[in-house]
Parts: C-alpha cells; structure tokens; sequence
C-alpha cells in the first residue's frame, strides 16, 4: 500500500459552475448573523460559496444575483456593491 499526496478538494464557482481546486477560489461566507464577507482563510464558520478569479464570474453573480440563490435568502445591492469592491481588492493583492 503507497502513501502518497492528497487529491486536492475541489469546489464549484457559483458563477462559472467550473471545479477548480479550492485554494485557487474566493470563498463568500453567510455567518449566523446573516452577515456575507469575503473569507481568505477559507476556514470561517458558516455556509459558504466559492468564486473564481475571473472577472466575467464576479460580474455574472452581481448581475444575475447568484448569491441569493445560493445563500437561500434576499441580499441587498449594498452588500453587493461591497463584495464587488472587496473582490477587487482582493484580486489585485
């Protein structure tokens, strides 16, 4: 029997539907309080929903609102505009 590496875990962009390795993906959370952020270590407690770096995703899930339907409930365009701004800075760092 061989030891050998882990198979990386993969995720699926909500944008996108592509699997990707999870280290290669922004991960949105949902915490108990409702409250959707951006959680770069990956390991934040709560519901969460990965997207890629492609700009063209980010744009897909602000237009079509992707995140209510994967977070079962109705975010406001505030929280939107604020993920958008934070996955820009996130993206260029």
């Amino acid at each position: 029997m061989s030891v050998g590496k882990k198979a990386a875990p993969m995720r699926m962009c909500v944008a996108c539907r592509m699997m990707i390795p999870k280290k290669e993906l922004m991960r949105v959370v949902r915490d108990a309080d409702g409250n959707l952020f951006f959680d770069p270590t990956l390991k934040k407690n709560g519901r969460g929903a990965y997207i890629c770096n492609k700009q063209e995703c980010m744009e897909k899930c602000l237009k079509k609102k992707l995140f209510n339907h994967v977070f079962f409930t109705a975010i406001s365009d505030e929280i939107y505009e604020k993920l958008s701004e934070e996955y820009e800075s996130r993206k260029n760092s």
